[in-house]
């Protein structure tokens, strides 16, 4: 038998009493509505297993939202299907007067999925039986502003045109199921639904080469995320002081805007998320605000950062309304604005020249950071540290004189690396030649339509 992790089996023990609650809330409500013997009056008779905030991932999660026991029977029906099906079974009685099931049960089959799927009727049904008051009362754990819809944790799948709200799925977030279960939520997966990538490297944070200037702003970043929290709620200033913090990275390619986003998530401990405009930006009006409301829905209270790379194609300058199509485009630029605004995580937008974007974004920013080309110093710097300790450089190659010489970003001279190194392998030696670095400049040159 496989040994089930510690906080598993802690989780799993917490689970098990909540639904051996909900089972008692289940049998009472039922009892009820049918005038059967009973023990209880109201299911609010039952008292909710007394949880402690640090004994289990479940535990932490309800005392962080701070549920009550109405919340909390919504959450642990809606986990059901997910860890013990067979627990509602109970509600797939049929009345014998229709011939049909309980329509105050609420629930349907799914479609490859025989068990009982409750819905919103059937939460309102177990809080609050025929109380037609009870039920516009707890109609409001399904409202837009309650904790599960603003955090994207329960929600009501779509239903058919024109069936009422509540006949909806409960849908439990996957990632919540996986939070509360095994203790950590998967990642979530790349695509339309997500047009987001999870950014790592794989260099650390000393590796990490920038004019002084550009260095002092980009630590002001590290600070927040360290201390943000604190200055906040610690020192009560978020009733003045927003939460979150913008920045724009702007400076030539290779400069070193994608890799310091990079190491502000690894050595925080933060995952960063690079924002694919090619899934995001559409023609049609009000797609690209959807696909945006993707990614900021799924990065909501995770603590993400969010990496916008090319952000003028997202964040450009405002026009002049000339027709109905400008005016479309200055109302997805003002969303753009508004919903990075809210966001309570880091944002870093990136950009080649700080004068592509508009400079409503840019007034709300709490950093601008200029990514100069790297001064000849920070150009040794990156020279040394960029080839492999396995190719020695051939007698005679001084890098100083080459990092004189040559006036070259950072990701430029990693790619003269990569083409000098390949040009020893391919003549079957590891030593780095002169000849063969200088040709990769002089690629690298042409690229950018310089002279060599």
């Amino acid at each position: 038998m496989q040994t089930v992790e510690p906080h598993i089996a802690r989780n799993a023990q917490v689970i098990e009493a909540e639904l051996a609650w909900l089972t008692q809330v289940l049998d009472t409500r039922v009892k009820l509505q049918f005038g059967h013997e009973c023990a209880h009056g109201d299911v609010f008779d039952l008292p909710a297993p007394v949880l402690s905030a640090d004994d289990s991932m479940y535990g932490r999660f309800v005392h962080h939202y701070r549920l009550s026991p109405p919340e909390r029977l919504l959450l642990v029906l809606s986990l059901a299907p997910h860890v013990r099906p067979q627990l509602l079974d109970i509600l797939h009685t049929r009345n014998c007067a229709s011939d049909r099931d309980f329509t105050e049960f609420g629930g349907r089959n799914g479609h490859d999925f025989s068990a009982f799927l409750p819905t919103g009727e059937t939460a309102l049904f177990l809080l609050a039986g025929n109380d037609l008051g009870q039920r516009l009362t707890w109609r409001a754990l399904f409202d837009p502003e309650h904790v599960f819809a603003r955090h994207n944790i329960i929600g009501l799948r779509p239903k058919e045109p024109g069936e009422p709200l509540l006949s909806g799925f409960l849908e439990l977030n996957p990632e919540i199921v996986d939070l509360l279960t095994v203790g950590a939520a998967r990642a979530p997966k790349f695509g339309a639904g997500f047009p987001a990538k999870h950014l790592e490297t794989a260099q650390a944070w000393e590796e990490l080469v920038l004019d002084a200037g550009t260095m002092e702003q980009v630590l002001e970043i590290k600070a927040w995320i360290e201390y943000g929290q604190e200055l906040l709620y610690g020192l009560d200033l978020a009733r003045k002081v927003k939460p979150g913090y913008r920045t724009l990275f702007y400076g030539p390619p290779g400069t070193g805007k994608t890799l310091t986003a990079s190491l502000l998530g690894k050595v925080s401990g933060l995952d960063v998320y690079r924002i694919d405009l090619s899934l995001v930006v559409s023609k049609y009006v009000g797609e690209t605000e959807k696909n945006l409301e993707k990614v900021f829905q799924q990065a909501e209270y995770k603590n993400w950062i969010l990496f916008f790379d090319e952000a003028d194609a997202l964040f450009g300058q405002r026009t002049k309304i000339s027709d109905a199509h400008d005016r479309f485009a200055n109302q997805e630029v003002s969303y753009l604005l508004q919903r990075v605004e809210d966001y309570p995580g880091v944002v870093i937008l990136a950009s080649n020249m700080r004068s592509n974007l508009d400079e409503a974004f840019t007034r709300r920013f709490q950093s601008i950071i200029h990514f100069p080309m790297p001064k000849q110093n920070e150009r040794l710097r990156l020279w040394k540290s960029a080839f492999s300790p396995h190719t020695p450089l051939q007698a005679g190659l001084d890098l100083g004189e080459i990092a004189a010489a040559y006036e070259m970003a950072g990701g430029g001279i990693v790619n003269v690396v990569r083409y000098a190194t390949l040009m020893a392998l391919k003549n079957s030696r590891r030593t780095i030649h002169r000849n063969d670095l200088l040709d990769g400049i002089r690629r690298e040159y042409q690229k950018e339509g310089k002279t060599f």
